[in-house]
C-alpha cells in the first residue's frame, strides 16, 4: 500500500575540519554559498575545532525565522529547530515502516516527564518530572511547566488555537502538586489532549529566565524568545542568523533522550541554500549531509547516480488536493464539483507533478468506506462522459470559465499539473485561466476565501480522522480550504473527538468520509513522498509529523 524508494551506497567516513570543508566547497559551488560558509568561520574557535564526523550539516531551501515556535508566521524549519532545543512534557515514539523510521501516533512517551498517568475517567493527567536541568544549570520545576502551559493557552500565538484542539484552554487546568508533579484537568476526556503536549507548540520554558526579559507590554517574553532560548533540550543555540543559518551545540547534561542517550552529533549546522540543485550538489560532494526538500526530479537524478542514500516515505499525515470554493458559483453546485472530479487526469498529474513518488489518493473502487482512516484512496477516476453528463445536470452543459490558482513557490510541481487540468477540463467545456500567485499572496487569498479553484497541500500534526475533519471541513478557519460546512460532519466531528469507544469512533469516522465523498468539497490527489537525500553514512532519519528533521535521531554509521 505504501511505496518506498531507497538507494544506499557505502562510503569511507570523513573526518576533516571546518576549514577543510570550506576548501572543498570551492568546487563549482556558487560564490554566495562560499560567503555564507565563510560566515561560519567567524564563529567561536570551538565551531572550527569540531571534526566533520561530529558535525551534522543540513541544507534547506527555506529559513529559520524565529527560535520561538509559537511565533505567528514561524516557518516549519523553526518548528524543527525547537524540537531539539526545547523539551516537551511528552513526545511521540517512532517505529520502522517499510525500512524507514516514521513517527508512531499511537505511542506517547515521557520527555521532561519521567512518567505520566491518565485517570480512569480520562479527566486528569498527572506528570512526574525527571531530574532535568535548564541550559543554565538550574533545575526544571513544575512551576516552569505551569508557566509554559499558561503561556501556551494565554499568549497571542500559534499555540493557543492548537492547544484548544485538545481541550487545553485555560491556566486553571494546570495545577502544581509539588516541585516535580503537575496535573492537567480536562472538561471532557479529549483524545488529543496528551498528543497536543507532544507538538512543537508545547515547549517547556525556563520561566525564571523568560520572566527576566518580560515586560508589562510583553508579559510572556515573546519578543526576547524570538531570538533567544530558555530551554532544557538536547541542543543549545550557538549562532542564530535569521533567514541564513543556525548552529547548535549539544547539551551534554540532557536527560530527555530515549534511554537517557545523548545525541550522536556534537554540533548541528542548518543553512539556507535557496537553489535545490545546489543543495543536491553539496550533499553529493560531501560538503553537506542531508536535505529533505529537494525537487522530485533532482531526487531522481541524484538517486540514479548511486552516490547518496535516499529514504522516501509518503507524508502519511498529509495530502495534496484540488479545492473548490463552495461559497462561490458555480462551485456551490455539487454537480459541478463532481463533474470536475470526474474530468481530472489523475494518472497524468501524478506522473508529471511528482513522478509518482508518493501514495495515490484516487482510483479506489469502494462504495462504502472500508475503514475510518483519513486520508485514504477515494473512489474517483477519470471519466469524461460522466463529467459531461454531470455538467448538464448542473445546468451548465456548455461549461464556463474560471481561474485555477497555483503557488509560485511550488511551481515545479504545480505548473505541469495545472497545464493538464486546463487541457482536460477544456474537453468538457470548462475554460481555465491559470493564476500564479507568490507564496504570501496565495496564503492571504486562501485565508480570505477569495480563490474559486486552486491546488494546495497540507499536513495535520495529529492525524486522527476527527482532527482532519474538524480542521479541514468545518468552521471559517484558514484550513477549511473549500469553506464547506456540513451540519452532519460538524456534529460527528465534535462528538468523535470525545468518543472513548474505538468501534463507535470508527463508525463515526466512516460516516464523515461517506459524507465527504457525497459532497466532494475538494479532490484528494496524493500523499507526496518526503525524500530525505543524505550522505550514505548517515543513519536514523525519521519522518516526523512536523515534516522536519529531529537532529537527536541522526548518527553516522
Amino acid at each position: 500500500m505504501r511505496r518506498l524508494d531507497q538507494s544506499v551506497r557505502n562510503s569511507a567516513g570523513m573526518a576533516f575540519t571546518g576549514a577543510s570543508w570550506v576548501m572543498m566547497t570551492d568546487r563549482g559551488v556558487p560564490l554566495r554559498l562560499l560567503i555564507a560558509v565563510a560566515c561560519l568561520l567567524s564563529a567561536p574557535i570551538t565551531v572550527q575545532a569540531q571534526t566533520r564526523a561530529e558535525t551534522l550539516r543540513q541544507v534547506t531551501g527555506n529559513n529559520i525565522n524565529t527560535l520561538d515556535p509559537s511565533t505567528p508566521g514561524a516557518t516549519r524549519e523553526a518548528f524543527g529547530v525547537s524540537i531539539s532545543t526545547y523539551d516537551r512534557l511528552v513526545a511521540f515514539d517512532r517505529k520502522r515502516e517499510e525500512g524507514v523510521w516514521v513517527f508512531d501516533r499511537t505511542k506517547i512517551r515521557g520527555e521532561l516527564a519521567e512518567s505520566y498517568e491518565v485517570s480512569p475517567d480520562g479527566l486528569n493527567i498527572t506528570f512526574k518530572l525527571r531530574d532535568a536541568k535548564w541550559h543554565d544549570g538550574t533545575p526544571v520545576t513544575a512551576d516552569d511547566v505551569k508557566w509554559s502551559l499558561d503561556r501556551a493557552v494565554t499568549a497571542k500565538s500559534l499555540a493557543k488555537a492548537q492547544m484548544g484542539t485538545g481541550s487545553l484552554m485555560t491556566p486553571e487546568q494546570f495545577v502544581v502538586v509539588d516541585a516535580r508533579t503537575i496535573t492537567v484537568t480536562l472538561p471532557k476526556p479529549d483524545r488529543l489532549a496528551l498528543a497536543n503536549l507532544a507538538t512543537p507548540l508545547a515547549p517547556i520554558f525556563n520561566s525564571k529566565l523568560a520572566k527576566e526579559h518580560a515586560s508589562p507590554e510583553d508579559p510572556w517574553a515573546q519578543e526576547w524568545l524570538k531570538t533567544n532560548t530558555a530551554g532544557s533540550g538536547a541542543y543549545k543555540v550557538e549562532i542564530f542568523k535569521p533567514g541564513e543559518q543556525v548552529v547548535l551545540r549539544r547539551n551534554d547534561d540532557w536527560k530527555g533522550g530515549r534511554g537517557g542517550q545523548l545525541p550522536f552529533f556534537r554540533r548541528v549546522i542548518e543553512q539556507t541554500v535557496p537553489e535545490p540543485a545546489t543543495r543536491g550538489n553539496l550533499i553529493e560532494k560531501g560538503d553537506a549531509d542531508i536535505a529533505i526538500d529537494l525537487q522530485a526530479s533532482d531526487v531522481l537524478a541524484l538517486q540514479s547516480r548511486g552516490k547518496l542514500r535516499v529514504d522516501s516515505t509518503p507524508q502519511s499525515n498529509g495530502f495534496t488536493m484540488i479545492a473548490f470554493n463552495t461559497r462561490m458559483a458555480p462551485f456551490d453546485n455539487v454537480k459541478v464539483r463532481e463533474a470536475i472530479a470526474a474530468a481530472l487526469p489523475y494518472d497524468d498529474m501524478f506522473e508529471v507533478a511528482i513522478f509518482k513518488r508518493g501514495y495515490a489518493l484516487f482510483g479506489a473502487t469502494w462504495t462504502e468506506p472500508p475503514t475510518g482512516d483519513f486520508p485514504q484512496a477515494m473512489p474517483i477516476k477519470t471519466d469524461l462522459a460522466k463529467a459531461k453528463r454531470l455538467l448538464a445536470e448542473a445546468g451548465v452543459p456548455a461549461g464556463f470559465r474560471t481561474t485555477f490558482a497555483i503557488n509560485v513557490g511550488s511551481a515545479a510541481t504545480t505548473e505541469p499539473m495545472a497545464a493538464l487540468v486546463k487541457e482536460s477540463l477544456a474537453k468538457i467545456g470548462i475554460e481555465v485561466d491559470i493564476q500564479k500567485l507568490p507564496d504570501a499572496q496565495m496564503s492571504t487569498a486562501i485565508t480570505e476565501k477569495r480563490l474559486p479553484f486552486f491546488t494546495e497541500g497540507s499536513t495535520a500534526w495529529l492525524p486522527t480522522t476527527d482532527y482532519f475533519f474538524r480542521n479541514y471541513f468545518t468552521g471559517d478557519q484558514r484550513w477549511n480550504y473549500s469553506s464547506w460546512n456540513d451540519a452532519s460532519v460538524t456534529e460527528l466531528g465534535a462528538k468523535a473527538r470525545f468518543e472513548p469507544d474505538p468501534a463507535t469512533y470508527e463508525q463515526m469516522s466512516k460516516q464523515m468520509i461517506a459524507e465527504y465523498v457525497k459532497e466532494m468539497p475538494l479532490v484528494l490527489l496524493w500523499q507526496a513522498n518526503q525524500d530525505a537525500v543524505m550522505a550514505p553514512n548517515l543513519d536514523g532519519y525519521t519522518y516526523w509529523f512536523h515534516r522536519q528533521l529531529d537532529f537527536r535521531d541522526l548518527s553516522r554509521k
